[in-house]
């Protein structure tokens, strides 16, 4: 899973007095304006990408802080031999329509810096990608985590397009100059749980589509199957007169893993048979002790 944004590389040179105080906090030996590049670039946004997913508008200023002090480098290639910036300072940019990352970068003059620099000026080098880590996405449609659901990115339910919305920023990795700045491919750059693929994914990657949509038929079960314990630990809850209320019920019940809720069920269960025992509501034909007229007998 990956995030592909386009930057708008505002090529500045020089920096200002307040950009290279922020640039020395980031270098050990101290720099001097005459050493450095400066240029700034649109690192991310909220807008749905191409593999269906945007950024969580909250999560933006978060993401923003993890991206100082992050390195820039080439097609993603994680060697020392591919860093040709780093991002000195961030800000969440808001705009008709959405908000992005706005970013500034310095590159260190000099050698094969030099190139990099002259293809910056000349529109060369101008797109980018980021590789960040977000802590879980959820689905756009019901708000359920996405996965959980049943609803797919791409899809869309009652004329809503389904995305899957990134959420809790974890880490921020790179940015990088690309050629083609949406590559399905290099999924490991952004994604849940520090650029870890979905089973869907590695469906599709294996051939395992059909094993893949036969477990989720049958995952699907499973949660048909808690819903109604959760349900009927409600329900015998209610019937106990515990003293909470419905609402209270479903949201601890919904927190309850299915072990619990089935021993929890269970116990439930056993106190409502020991409050409310069962009384049969015809009597017996015989009576014990029956009394006898002995005058007309015989």
């Amino acid at each position: 899973m990956e995030i592909r944004k386009a930057t708008e590389a505002v090529s500045s040179g020089v920096p200002t007095e307040v950009q290279l105080e922020a640039i020395n906090a980031q270098a050990k030996a101290k720099l001097t304006a005459d050493q450095v590049y400066v240029f700034s670039l649109r690192l991310c946004d909220d807008g749905i990408d191409r593999d269906f997913e945007r950024f969580d508008t909250a999560a933006l200023p978060g993401l923003a802080k993890l991206f100082i002090g992050k390195t820039g480098i080439v097609d993603h290639k994680w060697s020392t031999d591919a860093q040709v910036a780093r991002i000195f300072a961030t800000e969440v940019v808001k705009e008709e329509g959405g908000s992005y990352i706005k970013a500034w970068a310095y590159i260190r003059k000099g050698g094969h810096a030099d190139e990099v620099i002259a293809d910056i000026e000349a529109g060369i080098k101008k797109e980018v990608s980021v590789g960040c880590a977000m802590g879980y996405s959820i689905c756009s449609v019901c708000g359920s985590e996405y996965g959980t659901c049943g609803h797919q990115k791409g899809e869309y339910y009652d004329g809503q397009l389904c995305c899957a919305i990134l959420k809790e920023p974890v880490d921020a990795y790179e940015f990088s100059f690309v050629a083609v700045p949406a590559q399905r491919d290099a999924g490991v750059l952004k994604g849940m749980g520090a650029g870890k693929r979905t089973l869907k994914e590695l469906a599709e990657s294996f051939g395992a589509q059909a094993e893949y949509r036969a477990l989720f038929k049958e995952a699907e079960l499973g949660r048909r199957y808690k819903k109604q314990i959760q349900d009927d630990v409600v329900r015998l809850c209610l019937a106990l007169e515990l003293g909470a209320d419905e609402p209270t019920l479903r949201a601890i019940v919904e927190k309850a893993g299915a072990e619990e809720l089935l021993k929890l069920q269970k116990a439930l269960d056993e106190r409502l048979a020991e409050s409310l025992p069962a009384v049969t509501q015809l009597g017996g034909t015989f009576r014990n002790g029956e009394i006898v007229e002995s005058g007309f007998l015989i």
